[in-house]
C-alpha cells in the first residue's frame, strides 16, 4: 500500500507516595462535548464497564497476588486507575479521548494470537494458555503520548523476553510484527477508510529483547480493560505511545522492518522508531514539556522518558536514523 498523508487527527517512588486508586476526573479534558451530567455519568460508566470487563475475563483471579518487580519504580505517584480509565486513544472505536464506552463492543474471549514468519514452528495460541505458560509480574512504568501528554500505570504481564523463549524465532528474524484485530462490525472506527487498517507496529529484535519491553494483560490489579488494550498489549515506556499496539491478534518475526500504522499514513511526522526525545519536536508541537495527566502540570519531558540508562546501548551505532520521529 502507497504512503497517505491523510491525518485526522535512577526514578524513584517510595510505595507510601503512591496515588490510590480514587476518583480523580480531568475536567478541562472531559467536559469536551459533554454536560456536567454527562460528566457524571461517564464517570460511572467507567467503574462499572471496569468491574464488568473483570468479571467476565476469566484470567481475572491471576491479578489477585500478582507480585510487583521493584526494580521498576517511579519518580512521580500512579495516575489515579479512574483518570486512565476515561481518557484513552483506541483510533478503532473513534478518534476522541473518551472512549471508553464505546471500547465496551470489544470481544475478548475467545481470542487466539497466531505466530509466524521467522520461527521454528508457526502457532496459534488462545489468551489464557498463554498466560497459563507466562511468568507474571506488576511494573511501574511512566508512559508518554505523542501528543505531549504523560501519565504513570501499574501495568501486569510478562516481559517480552519470555514470549520469545516460546515463539523460538530463527536467526533469520530481525524484527518483530504485531498486528491487532480488524472487525469493522464490532469496531466502527475501522470503517473509516483512509486508515491503513488493521493497526500494524513494530521493533527490532534487539528492542524486543530488552528488559523494559513489556507484554501487558493487566492493570491496577485486575485484567486490563478493554479501552487500554484488552487482553494483550506492548509496553514499551521508552517511545511514544502510538508504538505500544493494543489487542494484539497477530506476532510475526520478520527479515523485514515493518511499516507501522502511523508511519504509513504520516511518515514525516511519525517513524519506525519513536524514542521519547525532548529535544526534538513533533512538527506540530513541542517535546521539550509533557502535560501530567492528573495535576495537568507542564513538566519537562525526559530523554528515552527517564529509562537512558536501560535503552541508549541499543541505538549507538544507528546515527544516520531519525531515531525519535
Amino acid at each position: 500500500m502507497g504512503k497517505r498523508n491523510f491525518l485526522k487527527p535512577s526514578w524513584y517512588l517510595p510505595e507510601s507516595k503512591a496515588t490510590s486508586e480514587s476518583v480523580f476526573l480531568n475536567r478541562r479534558e472531559l467536559v469536551k462535548g459533554l454536560g456536567m451530567g454527562g460528566l457524571l455519568a461517564a464517570a460511572g460508566m467507567s467503574y462499572k464497564s471496569s468491574s464488568a470487563h473483570a468479571a467476565e475475563d476469566p484470567s481475572a483471579g491471576l491479578y489477585k497476588d500478582i507480585v510487583r518487580n521493584e526494580k521498576y519504580k517511579l519518580d512521580r505517584p500512579i495516575t489515579p486507575e479512574q483518570l486512565n480509565l476515561t481518557y484513552n486513544n483506541f483510533y478503532e472505536f473513534g478518534s476522541h479521548k473518551q472512549i471508553h464506552e464505546a471500547a465496551q463492543a470489544l470481544k475478548i474471549r475467545p481470542w487466539e494470537i497466531e505466530v509466524d514468519g521467522e520461527v521454528e514452528k508457526p502457532m496459534t495460541i488462545g489468551i489464557d494458555d498463554l498466560l497459563a505458560k507466562m511468568p507474571l509480574e506488576e511494573r511501574l512504568y511512566r508512559h508518554r503520548c505523542v501528543e505531549a501528554w504523560s501519565m504513570t500505570v501499574p501495568w501486569s504481564g510478562f516481559e517480552m523476553s519470555e514470549f520469545i523463549k516460546l515463539a523460538k524465532p530463527t536467526n533469520d528474524a530481525k524484527y518483530m510484527r504485531f498486528e491487532t484485530f480488524e472487525d469493522k462490525s464490532m469496531a466502527p472506527g475501522q470503517k473509516q477508510f483512509w486508515y491503513p487498517w488493521p493497526y500494524v507496529e513494530g521493533i527490532t529484535m534487539e528492542e524486543a529483547m530488552n528488559e523494559m519491553t513489556f507484554m501487558v494483560t493487566g492493570a491496577y490489579g485486575k485484567p486490563v480493560p478493554k479501552q487500554m488494550g484488552a487482553p494483550l498489549r506492548l509496553a514499551l515506556p521508552w517511545k511514544y505511545g502510538f508504538k505500544h499496539i493494543k489487542s494484539i491478534k497477530k506476532i510475526s518475526f520478520t527479515k523485514e522492518r515493518p511499516v507501522s500504522f502511523w508511519e504509513e499514513l504520516g511518515p514525516t511526522e511519525y517513524g519506525f522508531w519513536a524514542n521519547v526525545n525532548p529535544e526534538v519536536d513533533h512538527p506540530r508541537w513541542t517535546q521539550a514539556t509533557e502535560r501530567d495527566l492528573e495535576t495537568g502540570e507542564r513538566i519537562p519531558t525526559k530523554l528515552f522518558n527517564g529509562y537512558e540508562e536501560q535503552v541508549a546501548h541499543l541505538y549507538k551505532d544507528l546515527q544516520s536514523e531519525a531515531l525519535y520521529k
